[in-house]
């Protein structure tokens, strides 16, 4: 059984995110032997942070991040650290997307509804470690990008949606796994009901500056549980659609 990890905060946000505003969407799809040398030595320091499972870790060292970015970011892209994408929203920190996997405690084939798909990396990590995904985005620009983005259509087990995260996907569900990218001030209703019984939900809850990451395990009776693990720095999750 994997012990919590030593309590820290994780930043997600960034202070350069109105400089991306001014930015186009240009991608480097080119993945050299510099890249995989950067991913390795990534992987290496997620691992040295407490990260135990090695699904994780060989999903994160087989997938291009700086495919997921804007190339100005190309030299940096494989430090441990979040990134600004369109609509003020960020590409997770490494650690942070491995951490809340590791919690998520996936197992093969399951179900998992992902709140919040942003640049779309989470849910490929989960899809490279043979998880059906159905994830949500609010961000209209952020769902279209992803819609056309052409590296995303190599995973045909990812499902893409437009639409309000709080409301999750009721015509989908019941759902193995459910995981949140965004920090809500508290756990979604509509999202516990969702939950298949035995299933499991990491989600960061507060408000404010830090959050703290929840895992939800519902019993097989319908039974709430919750164990709080670190603390961490999330972009709000807000309600609605955004156009």
């Amino acid at each position: 059984m994997w012990d919590p990890l030593k309590r820290k905060v994780t930043n997600e946000k960034t202070h350069s995110k109105k400089f991306f505003n001014y930015l186009a969407v240009m991608r480097v799809l080119s993945d050299s032997y510099r890249h995989k040398g950067l991913r390795k030595q990534l992987v290496e320091g997620i691992r040295s942070k407490g990260i135990t499972d090695d699904r994780v870790l060989r999903a994160i060292l087989e997938i291009p991040r700086h495919f997921f970015i804007d190339s100005a970011f190309d030299q940096i892209a494989y430090e441990d650290r979040a990134f600004p994408i369109e609509e003020g929203q960020t590409i997770s920190q490494p650690y942070t997307v491995a951490y809340q996997t590791q919690l998520l405690d996936v197992k093969p084939h399951e179900k998992v509804l992902e709140v919040g798909t942003g640049s779309a990396y989470q849910a490929v990590v989960l899809a490279i470690m043979g998880m059906q995904v159905y994830t949500i985005e609010r961000q209209k620009q952020l769902y279209d990008r992803n819609k056309q983005f052409s590296y995303l259509r190599g995973f045909p087990a990812i499902r893409y949606f437009y639409g309000d995260g709080y409301q999750g996907l009721p015509t989908y569900a019941p759902f193995d796994r459910i995981i949140v990218t965004a920090a809500a001030p508290v756990v979604p209703e509509k999202l516990l009901e969702q939950l298949k019984p035995g299933g499991k939900m990491v989600i960061p809850v507060g408000e404010g500056k830090i959050q703290q990451m929840l895992r939800i395990h519902k019993d097989e009776d319908g039974v709430i549980h919750e164990e709080i693990f670190d603390n961490f720095s999330f972009v709000p999750m807000l309600q609605g659609k955004n156009i």
